[in-house]
């Protein structure tokens, strides 16, 4: 689809294009910068060009021809977010079941949760350049079709390799319809209120998610077999998969009009740098010497040096590099995206460690660390949905302050708790506190970044997005592993879960620090998007060069 926009006038019923092939329908830069117009072409009232952009925030977007086509297409990205959170967190649930099934050494065990997310990590940025490419409707529907077919596999795993590799593919589905999910959702919808509404739901399913992955997996792992885990996870694919086919506009053809291109070399040097500078990260604290295991120490050089070959060609070789340098041009994304990673690294440190202090020391069953979280997903879709009517009224800055206290919070309340700590004074308000973190910074950068990104960027705007926070999450997981590796044998395996808390604080509270003195991020109201703003740009100049020619003449 080319930029989904309002025309000038309001459209009536009929005039509303349905899902299909789109035409160019962008509201006109100057109308929306000059003058006043008619409300609709039948009416006398008048508009400024500020109502006009503020209406035309708040109203549904023009290829959706009813609400309910609205609310399929929203269900089908939004369960993007749902599937994703639910292959990550339910699997900690159901591992002691796996690890006693397939008898997987101690060596191996972090690598059923660890291989997707290395798999999606190392990924995202490619496919966020083919959804650039071929749309994000064909990548979107392929990559949900790929997750069902690896998900229904996984239930049939019959030993630890199995496991682990299918599961890094199931990862690669993940990796296709993250950053395509966000693209569709970044260029359908304008700056506005009902954008802010829009990602804010989609926030809200991660939480959603996270607590129905460890629900299921919980009920999985106390009632039923761990396979039913993977089955109900194929079962949803598939129908989002279904959804997303009939319900999601295609933007194929307008794409494809672009002219973009892989950087295939760039590609393969960041792929193959990630994988072996992640696998390091991670397998550190757990192979047999730790980090003085020679696979571990060779991978990790030798990912760094091929990352540094990335950088140089990335930024001095490529023609049509994966990551362009002018990205970064954005006022404030770099400290943006320190942040993002701190924080979500943070989450993805409080969500394991919380849990496992919850079952080895609190006496927690599975279904007890369920019900413990129920406070982190009622709370988060409530935040995340009221959060998305405010976000137009109340500065980023002061927002992104907020959820990073909350993060701190989160885990500095597990890092005081004393042995035989009461739930209600120190895991309920941390869950508060982690649903605080978590909702508020996930909507302000994503919308922060989509608004900021042309229509042609959508793809690696969402890439960038996802790869900053699994890639935080791994990094700040794997240092988090060699913290309680190395503390433990000293001081015991609950006071090293306590040196993880306290190192989970100082991560978190280095991004409110960041964030204080580095962010200045105004309210996310409706605006013009980048795209119309350029265009206005480019007609202001060729008046000034029409008009000096006439002077000259």
């Amino acid at each position: 689809m080319a930029v989904l926009r309002h025309t000038p006038a309001d459209l009536s019923e009929k005039d509303q294009v349905g899902n299909g092939p789109h035409t160019d329908t962008r509201e006109s830069p100057a109308a929306l910068s000059n003058g006043v117009f008619p409300v609709n072409q039948s009416s006398h009232v008048e508009e400024t060009a500020s109502e006009r952009i503020e209406r035309l925030g708040r109203e549904r977007p023009q290829c959706f021809a009813n609400i309910w086509s609205e609310i399929a297409f929203c269900f089908s990205i939004l369960m993007s977010q749902i599937l994703t959170e639910y292959n990550v967190s339910g699997i900690n649930v159901i591992l002691p079941k796996l690890i006693e099934d397939f008898h997987i050494p101690l060596s191996a065990t972090v690598w059923p949760a660890s291989a997707l997310s290395l798999a999606v990590a190392s990924t995202l940025l490619v496919f966020g350049r083919l959804s650039d490419m071929f749309g994000g409707y064909l990548v979107y529907v392929c990559g949900s079709l790929w997750t069902t077919i690896w998900s229904l596999i996984l239930g049939f795993s019959q030993n630890m390799f199995m496991l682990i590799f299918c599961r890094a593919l199931q990862g690669i589905g993940l990796a296709a319809f993250l950053p395509s999910g966000v693209m569709l959702l970044a260029t359908i919808y304008r700056p506005g209120p009902r954008k802010n509404l829009v990602f804010s739901l989609y926030g809200a399913c991660a939480v959603l998610g996270f607590f129905g992955g460890i629900f299921i997996a919980g009920i999985c792992g106390e009632y039923l077999n761990w396979s039913w885990y993977f089955y109900i996870d194929a079962i949803l694919c598939a129908v989002t998969t279904v959804s997303a086919y009939f319900s999601v506009p295609s933007d194929y053809a307008e794409k494809r009009k672009l002219g973009i291109k892989m950087d295939w070399i760039g590609a393969c040097l960041i792929v193959i740098g990630l994988v072996l500078f992640v696998f390091a990260i991670t397998d550190g604290s757990h192979a047999p010497q730790r980090w003085k295991s020679p696979y571990v120490y060779i991978c990790l050089i030798i990912g760094a040096i091929i990352l540094c070959i990335a950088v140089y060609f990335e930024g001095w070789v490529a023609s049509s590099p994966l990551l362009p340098g002018d990205l970064f041009s954005v006022q404030y994304l770099k400290p943006v995206i320190i942040v993002l990673s701190l924080v979500y690294g943070g989450l993805g440190v409080f969500l394991l460690y919380s849990t496992l202090y919850m079952m080895n020391f609190m006496g927690a069953s599975p279904l007890q660390v369920v019900a413990w979280s129920t406070p982190m997903a009622v709370g988060g879709m409530m935040l995340s949905t009221m959060g998305g009517l405010v976000l137009h009224l109340i500065n980023g800055t002061i927002l992104l302050f907020i959820s990073g206290t909350g993060f701190v919070g989160s885990s500095l309340l597990f890092a005081l708790a004393p042995e035989g700590a009461n739930y209600w004074a120190f895991v309920f308000p941390a869950m508060i506190c982690a649903t605080i973190g978590i909702d508020i910074t996930f909507n302000v950068v994503n919308i922060f970044i989509t608004t900021n990104m042309p229509s042609e960027r959508q793809g690696l705007a969402g890439a960038l997005l996802n790869s900053v926070q699994h890639l935080g999450v791994a990094m700040l997981l794997g240092f988090a592993d060699v913290t309680q590796a190395e503390t433990e044998p000293d001081v015991g395996l609950r006071k090293s879960y306590k040196a993880v808390f306290w190192y989970n604080v100082a991560c978190t509270g280095l991004s409110c620090i960041i964030v204080a003195l580095f962010i200045r991020i105004e309210r996310a109201k409706s605006d013009m998007t980048v795209d119309e703003k350029r265009e206005l740009e480019r007609a202001a100049m060729a008046a000034s060069s029409g008009q000096t020619d006439q002077g000259g003449q």
